[in-house]
């Protein structure tokens, strides 16, 4: 039997049990909802294609190297790495950002009128992040979504980074801001994803050996922040529950995690889900890549400490 330390206010489940002679309930199973029905992967022979996701750019922060980030923008275009890489590079179809690319500092933001230093100091970072981003989207689709530090709206589901915000990334069709969580298909596969709110806050109030249970959980009672609008800051919905997972994913990916990792789960129906915790990359230096043709995942990892 499940420990109660798993659950949260927010979870729904069916309890079996029997009365007993003090009147007590007397609980003998819990009964979870299990992963949502899922649209079947098409049986045609699938080629390797790739996605890349990454999290925690936080351009701006005295942790952002961009050097590092530059490397791993040189890299998905083509320009770095041997030519089997390259080969590599060239079968990449999409790029994700799951949050916290910039860092503003706080400071400054306190309601007064910025001195012309000041706003400079606050739109640097948003001039460096575009430009790298301009990068990108010149040769591939590239979807970014709103973290806890961007400037953004606090509660879920965020909204959209304001496309003036990114005058060079935003000329091109290929880009595209997005929700927080994010929900799209690519070739047929279902991707569902969030920057790392749901579960940084489901940590804090239940138990798990690691993140991606914590993940695998979410999926299972089918809802994606069980903790708001608790602890978790969301938006008063009245008629629905936007966090409801009705349709299950074949990729779950969650943003801002202090280290990479990735499961693959089954459902009891032969739903298969690839779950995939995506590292901060100002910190690690990991982004993620998914090949859509088999689900499995490998990670590059860039460093710039060079050896005297």
């Amino acid at each position: 039997m499940l420990s109660p330390s798993v659950y949260v206010t927010g979870s729904i489940v069916g309890l079996h049990g029997k009365e007993t002679d003090a009147g007590d309930f007397l609980v003998l199973d819990v009964l979870e909802a299990g992963l949502p029905p899922q649209i079947e992967l098409p049986l045609k022979s699938r080629e390797d294609k790739y996605v890349v996701f990454v999290s925690g750019l936080r351009v701006g922060s005295s942790f952002s190297n961009p050097l590092q980030f530059q490397l791993l923008v040189d890299h998905i275009t083509g320009h770095l790495g041997d030519e089997k890489e390259q080969g590599i590079a060239a079968q990449i179809v999409h790029v994700v950002i799951a949050g916290n690319s910039i860092e503003v500092p706080r400071g400054l933001l306190n309601g007064q009128n910025l001195a012309s230093k000041d706003q400079s100091r606050l739109s640097e970072p948003i001039k460096e992040l575009d430009i790298l981003l301009t990068q990108i989207a010149a040769g591939l689709p590239l979807d970014i979504m709103p973290g806890l530090d961007d400037p953004a709206n606090f509660a879920l589901p965020q909204q959209p980074l304001n496309r003036c915000l990114f005058p060079g990334s935003s000329a091109y069709n290929t880009f595209r801001s997005c929700t927080n969580p994010h929900c799209f298909d690519l070739d047929d596969i279902r991707f569902l994803g969030t920057s790392g709110q749901n579960i940084d806050d489901l940590e804090k109030y239940s138990e798990a050996k690691d993140k991606l249970e914590f993940v695998e959980r979410t999926l299972r009672w089918r809802h994606l922040a069980p903790t708001a609008p608790n602890t978790l800051g969301c938006y008063p919905f009245t008629d629905r529950d936007p966090f409801l997972i009705e349709s299950c994913p074949h990729v779950y990916f969650i943003g801002n995690q202090d280290k990479y990792d990735s499961r693959l789960i089954k459902g009891s129906e032969g739903q298969m889900v690839r779950l995939i915790c995506i590292p901060k990359f100002c910190e690690t230096g990991v982004a993620v890549v998914l090949n859509l043709g088999n689900l499995e995942c490998h990670t590059l990892s860039f460093g710039t400490h060079f050896s005297s």
